[in-house]
């Protein structure tokens, strides 16, 4: 069983086709978006994966609202892997409610768990701290803050990583991912050191 991260899938974000300022994503049509994140995932996540998705999993906005709600769900099912889901600023209660009635047991354990602020883990002797915004933690040792929120952006702090999909911070890794795969242990550890040597040649 392996450990992958991500954030800020935005399933069915019509706005976000193109070349924004924000997030340019250059799809025609949030359908081939979707399935190319969704492929992606799957050709690097096993079924019985744990990825963490910190956050904005879709904008779908039809109504009824059950129907963009079950419309999340079915792509959320396409995905290999248990999934974390750590609360974003575009995942509102309803849909957790949703995802939650129809919550399923999946290679022995819950398809879904939810976090509604963040979660915790140690790895390796260092403390990961996963949250939807980046933290401000001030001086701390072993411990990382994971984030999404913020795009194509990265936060000026050696210690807070972007691992939304639409992250910069893969210019520290020597191999970067398709676009929408999860990042794995071993990047994120690539990422946080690539970034700590990035602020040693600063000073």
């Amino acid at each position: 069983m392996q450990l992958y991260f991500t954030a800020d899938t935005h399933f069915f974000h019509k706005d976000l086709l193109g070349y924004s300022d924000f997030a340019p994503r250059p799809f025609k049509s949030v359908e081939e978006m979707n399935q190319t994140i969704i492929d992606h995932w799957n050709a690097r996540v096993l079924p019985e994966d744990t990825v963490y998705h910190l956050g904005d999993i879709a904008l779908y906005f039809i109504r009824p609202e059950r129907a963009a709600q079950a419309a999340v769900f079915d792509v959320l099912n396409e995905l290999n892997g248990h999934l974390v889901l750590i609360k974003g600023n575009h995942d509102n209660r309803a849909l957790f409610k949703y995802l939650a009635q129809h919550n399923y047991t999946y290679g022995g354990k819950p398809k879904f768990e939810f976090h509604d602020v963040g979660a915790l883990i140690k790895v390796n002797h260092r403390q990961y701290y996963m949250t939807h915004y980046p933290m401000m933690m001030g001086i701390v040792k072993q411990i990382i803050n994971l984030h999404g929120h913020i795009h194509h952006y990265s936060v000026n702090i050696k210690e807070d990583i972007n691992v939304g999909i639409d992250t910069p911070e893969t210019d520290y890794l020597k191999e970067k991912p398709p676009f929408g795969t999860p990042f794995s242990m071993a990047e994120i550890e690539e990422m946080v050191a690539g970034k700590y040597n990035d602020f040693q040649k600063r000073r």
